[in-house]
């Protein structure tokens, strides 16, 4: 396990200067005054940097902690230098770092020599609490250096979780960049992972670190990076993690910021965070209310209570994000689904004309989402967004759809060129994840592409959450939603604040939601 970390070990009972089996160590308790510890991890100048008491694998490892304890005494003596206490029986593995006044806690593999190293600086070099801030250029808002503050405060009381929950376009980012910067400045944090769900978020994310923090070297994780002790920021998705995470020791990051850190981080990527033993953050825009109960156990908060808590109606009261206005057009059909049993006489009459079996049409909400697609609701819903949007100048301003499918958002696509043909098919496209130029249309929507002419974005999850676009000022929900957590994702596309969007002292002052689908009733 100690070589898995990249140690020097020797075989049998030979020792190297990496790793010195049975080694002796001096001011012990007993007549001989001399005790033999199973193994002591050596600095490069002699000095130890951890000690190791090993139990064998029938016996709680934790039973030779007052051993260790005292080896380290002894080579404290001996060196000037306490080293990092483990226990294990070679299955489980138990740190105390009780020099840096930490308790013991149970990790999932030895920490290698440099993150080792590491450790033993930061006992020196680590800046008190009240110099550890946050950078108001960074994030200047008082709330978000509160809540910097107050992760900070967190970790300076030997917790090392920490959960932010911030409502949408309040700027998550902005505080996870400003909490690394102060604690590099502090000298608490080295290396620091950020994850998140999806590549454009990581694009996005990587840009904003660039913007805020350019001189600090990063970098997107791959199978080399395990070694990388170049770079500060290290950016990956989660599924790309899980793939190589083991190839890291525990050891090293320093900290790692989990975005949008809700249900499938617990049940599918937890994994991740219980193997590195560092500092952990997670970041969430879903309400404290509909969390669920395991994301505040993954970041050992109190049930409806996490480190920091800044909801939307208060970023709105405080003018840090806008209002929203929702106007519902739905139709019976959508509503009720389709059936025969139900229709007046002369829809029965039309219906007679063209089915041969018209009493069989008995179709419920939830199958009419699911299997009809009905062109003349469709075109309805678009022309109420080209005739009711919100505009900015004489145009349309920019728009998402929230359509149920693929399949759903190429038909609306196609309706709309049918429809408005003198756009030239420039104005309308459908952003889905199997587009392999998806990336491209979302930087043509945020008017950093090459077609700044695409001002409806029809979208199928790629735009639910996590993208920025503060232009956005209409919302179509063509499809119905069962998840609150992702119905507060999709509202929070429009809620961003826009400076001047109407021209010089005219900003951004609300949004517009068209509600094809009765969610707001719903929910």
């Amino acid at each position: 396990m100690l070589a898995d970390a990249g140690w020097d070990v020797g075989k049998g009972n030979a020792s190297t200067n990496d790793v010195v089996k049975e080694a002796p160590v001096q001011y012990q308790v007993g007549p001989s005054n001399e005790g033999r510890a199973d193994y002591v991890l050596g600095d490069d100048n002699g000095k130890p940097l951890g000690v190791v008491e090993a139990k064998r694998t029938s016996r709680d490892p934790q039973l030779g902690r007052k051993q260790a304890e005292q080896y380290a005494d002894g080579l404290e003596k001996e060196h000037r230098q306490r080293p990092v206490i483990f226990c294990t029986n070679g299955y489980d593995q138990w740190i105390w770092n009780d020099a840096a006044g930490e308790p013991p806690r149970k990790i999932y593999g030895f920490y290698s020599k440099d993150s080792l190293q590491h450790l033993h600086f930061q006992r020196k070099a680590k800046k008190p609490v009240s110099e550890v801030a946050a950078n108001p250029d960074i994030a200047g808002w008082m709330f978000q250096m509160e809540a910097v503050r107050r992760v900070v405060e967190r970790f300076a009381q030997k917790k090392r979780k920490a959960l932010i929950v911030q409502a949408t376009g309040t700027g998550k980012t902005r505080v996870a960049i400003s909490l690394c910067d102060a604690m590099i400045k502090g000298n608490w944090a080295k290396r620091i992972l950020f994850l998140c769900d999806r590549r454009e978020l990581r694009k996005q994310a990587n840009k904003a670190f660039n913007e805020f923090l350019p001189s600090l070297p990063r970098t997107y994780v791959n199978g080399a990076s395990a070694g990388d002790t170049a770079n500060r920021i290290f950016l990956s998705t989660y599924p790309a993690m899980m793939k190589i995470f083991e190839s890291f020791d525990v050891g090293f990051f320093d900290l790692i910021i989990c975005d949008e850190s809700h249900r499938s981080l617990y049940n599918r990527y937890r994994q991740i965070l219980e193997y590195f033993d560092c500092y952990q953050l997670g970041l969430t825009a879903t309400p404290v209310d509909f969390l669920a109960r395991n994301t505040f156990k993954l970041f050992e908060c109190e049930e409806g209570d996490p480190t920091s808590n800044y909801d939307y109606a208060t970023a709105v009261s405080q003018k840090y994000l806008v209002p929203f206005e929702v106007t519902t057009h739905t139709t019976q059909f959508l509503r009720e689904g389709i059936k025969y049993s139900k229709m007046t006489a002369e829809q029965r009459r039309q219906l007679e004309e063209d089915e041969a079996f018209p009493q069989a049409i008995e179709y419920e909400q939830v199958q009419v989402d699911k299997i009809v697609y009905n062109k003349d609701t469709n075109r309805k819903i678009l022309a109420n967004l080209m005739e009711n949007g919100i505009r900015v100048g004489s145009r349309l301003g920019k728009s998402i759809i929230f359509a149920r499918s693929m399949k759903h958002a190429r038909m609306m696509e196609q309706l709309f060129n049918e429809m408005y043909p003198q756009y030239g098919g420039k104005f309308c496209q459908t952003i889905v994840s199997d587009d392999p130029r998806a990336e491209s249309l979302i930087d043509d929507f945020k008017g950093q592409g090459s077609n700044s002419d695409l001002t409806i974005a029809i979208s199928v999850d790629m735009l639910d959450t996590g993208v920025d676009v503060p232009e956005v000022v209409n919302l179509v929900f063509a499809k119905p939603v069962y998840s609150y957590v992702k119905f507060w994702q999709m509202i929070g596309r429009g809620t961003r604040l826009c400076p001047r969007l109407f021209g010089e002292g005219r900003d951004k002052t609300h949004f517009q939601i068209f509600d094809h689908w009765g969610n707001f009733e719903y929910f």
